[in-house]
C-alpha cells in the first residue's frame, strides 16, 4: 500500500501487546497496551498543504495539540514539525488502536516512519463509557454528527474515562532515532489534529474502538435499556426514570439545602496579565491584516481584563462610579500608554489619536499621570470665573512659607510659570494643580496632580533632578 507521495506502507506491524486487540489488561484498563495489536485500522490519504490555516479548529482538536505541546521538551523541534506538516510533508496516516503511523518526508526528501502511541481504554472503561452514553441520547447524536461536545468528555471523565490525551500521553517513536518528539512525530500529530476536526471517531479508534463496533454496542445497550424500562424495570431504575422526567420535589430540594457544602473560596487574582497569543504562522498574512497590530491589541485586552479583575475584587468596588467611556482618540492614547508599541504601531496610534506623532509622547505622559483628567489639562486651556481665580491666587499665596514662594507669572487663564525656570503649574476644573516642564521648547506633563501647588511643583522639580524623561512611546 502506498500513498500519493509514493510512501510504501507494506510493512508488518509488531503485535507485541500482552493485552490483545482490546488492550484490556484489567477490568479498569489500568496498564492497558499503548501499542495494541493489529486490530481495526483506518488509513487516511495524505492531506494537502495547510497554508494559511490552523491545524485545529475544534476544541477537541486543540486539546490534542495542547497535549502534544505540553509533552514535548523541545519547542524548536515542534516548530519544525509544524512547518513539515504545513508544507505537505506527511504521507498517508494509518490509525489503529493505540497507534498512529505515517511516513514523514524532510525538506531534503529523506523519509522517516513516525509513530505516536496512545493508551487504549480497557474493557471496564469502555463499559462505563457505553453505559454513560446510552443514558444520554444527546451524546450519541453528537457523535453521529461528528461532534464531541464538552459535556460528553466531562461526563466520560465523571465515569472515570479520559478520552482526550493529557501531558505525557502521546509517546513518539521514529526511525530518525530521536527520544523526544522530533519534527516527524510532531508533524504527524499536527496532521492528525486536522483528521480529528473532521471526525472524533478517529480518537475513539485510537482509544480502542472503531466506529462500527462502537455503534453496534450502543445499539444493543439502547435496546436492552428500552426493554428494561418498558417492563417496569427495577424500582430504582423506574424511580430514576421518573425523576429524570419530573425533576426533584421542591420539599426535597429545600431540605437538602442545609447539607450542601459551602461554595469554594474565590481564586486569587493572578499577579500579572496573561501572555497574548503568538501569531507566527510561518505564512504571509492576508491583505489588510497586520499581525503586529493584532498582537498589540491582544496584549492590551489581557492588561485591561487583569485590571478589571483587580478592580472587581477590591473592597468597596460596588460603590465606585462607572468608568468614563473613552472617545476613540482618548482610547488610542490609552493603548499607546499601556502597550508601549514600537515606532510603526506608535505612528498608527498617533494618527488614531488625532495628534502629530511628536505630540503623542506628551499625551502618553499625561495619561500615565492622570488618565482622562490629565489629557484634558494637556489639551484644554479653560477660563476660571473671577471667584475660582481668586481662590486659586489665594492658594498660591498660602502654599509657601514667607520668602520661599517662587516668582510666578500668569501664562494663561489657568496657568502660572515659574520665572527663570522651565516649570509651570496648571489648574484644572476640580481645583487640582498639575506640574509641567518645558522640554525642547514644548510643555509636557511632569507629574500627577496635587491639591497643594507647592507639592505639585516640588514633584516636578524632583523629576527634573532625577532626569525623568523618555517615559512616552516610540514614534
Amino acid at each position: 500500500m502506498s500513498d500519493d507521495h509514493g510512501y510504501d506502507y507494506g510493512y508488518d506491524y509488531e503485535d507485541d501487546s500482552p493485552y490483545g486487540v482490546d488492550g484490556s489488561g484489567g477490568d479498569d484498563g489500568v496498564g492497558a497496551s499503548r501499542d495494541g495489536g493489529r486490530g481495526p485500522e483506518r488509513t487516511f490519504a495524505a492531506l494537502p498543504p495547510a497554508q494559511g490555516r490552523g491545524f485545529a479548529t475544534s476544541w477537541w482538536g486543540r486539546a490534542w495539540l495542547q497535549a502534544l505541546e505540553d509533552t514535548a521538551l523541545d519547542g524548536q523541534q515542534l516548530k519544525q514539525g509544524r512547518q513539515l506538516a504545513r508544507k505537505g510533508g506527511v504521507g498517508a496516516v494509518s490509525v489503529r488502536p493505540g497507534r498512529i503511523t505515517a511516513m514523514v518526508r524532510d525538506r531534503d526528501g529523506t523519509a522517516h516512519r513516525s509513530d505516536v502511541l496512545l493508551q487504549q481504554l480497557g474493557s471496564g472503561a469502555w463499559d462505563r463509557f457505553l453505559d454513560m452514553a446510552v443514558d444520554r441520547a444527546g451524546h450519541i447524536a453528537a457523535l453521529l454528527d461528528r461532534e464531541m461536545p464538552p459535556h460528553l468528555v466531562e461526563d466520560a471523565a465523571g465515569a472515570g474515562v479520559e478520552l482526550l490525551p493529557g501531558i505525557g500521553d502521546l509517546e513518539p517513536e521514529c526511525t530518525c532515532g530521536a527520544w523526544d518528539h522530533c519534527p516527524h512525530s510532531g508533524a504527524l500529530c499536527y496532521q492528525v489534529a486536522r483528521l480529528l476536526d473532521e471526525d472524533p471517531f478517529v480518537l475513539l479508534l485510537m482509544r480502542g474502538r472503531d466506529e462500527r463496533r462502537l455503534l453496534d454496542e450502543l445499539q444493543v445497550r439502547s435496546a436492552a435499556r428500552a426493554v428494561r424500562l418498558g417492563d417496569g424495570g427495577e424500582g430504582e431504575d423506574t424511580g430514576d426514570a421518573e425523576r429524570e422526567i419530573r425533576g426533584v420535589p421542591a420539599g426535597e430540594a429545600f431540605a437538602a439545602a442545609g447539607i450542601l457544602p459551602p461554595l469554594p473560596a474565590l481564586p486569587s487574582a493572578p499577579d500579572t496579565p496573561g501572555l497574548g497569543p503568538s501569531l507566527d504562522t510561518e505564512t504571509p498574512p492576508a491583505p489588510g491584516i497586520d499581525p503586529a497590530a493584532l498582537e498589540v491589541l491582544a496584549a492590551d485586552s489581557a492588561v485591561r481584563a487583569h485590571r478589571m479583575l483587580l478592580d472587581a475584587l477590591a473592597p468597596g468596588h460596588e460603590e465606585q462610579p462607572l468608568p468614563v467611556e473613552l472617545t476613540p482618540q482618548q482610547d488610542a492614547v490609552r493603548l499607546a500608554a499601556d502597550a508601549r508599541p514600537d515606532a510603526r504601531i506608535g505612528a498608527r496610534l498617533a494618527a488614531g489619536s488625532g495628534r502629530p506623532p511628536v505630540d503623542l509622547d506628551a499625551a502618553v505622559r499625561a495619561w500615565r499621570y492622570g488618565g482622562v483628567a490629565a489629557l484634558d489639562v494637556l489639551d484644554e486651556e479653560w477660563a476660571p470665573d473671577p471667584e475660582d481665580l481668586g481662590r486659586a491666587r489665594a492658594r498660591l499665596g498660602e502654599a509657601w512659607e514667607a520668602g520661599e514662594r517662587p516668582a510666578l507669572r500668569a501664562s494663561g487663564r489657568a496657568r502660572w510659570t515659574v520665572a527663570g525656570a522651565d516649570l509651570q503649574l496648571r489648574l484644572d476644573r476640580d481645583g487640582r494643580w498639575w506640574p509641567y516642564r518645558k522640554e525642547r521648547g514644548r510643555w509636557v506633563p511632569a507629574g500627577p496632580a496635587d491639591d497643594d501647588p507647592a507639592g505639585a511643583l516640588a514633584g516636578a522639580e524632583d523629576g527634573a533632578a532625577a532626569g525623568m524623561s523618555g517615559v512616552g512611546v516610540a514614534v
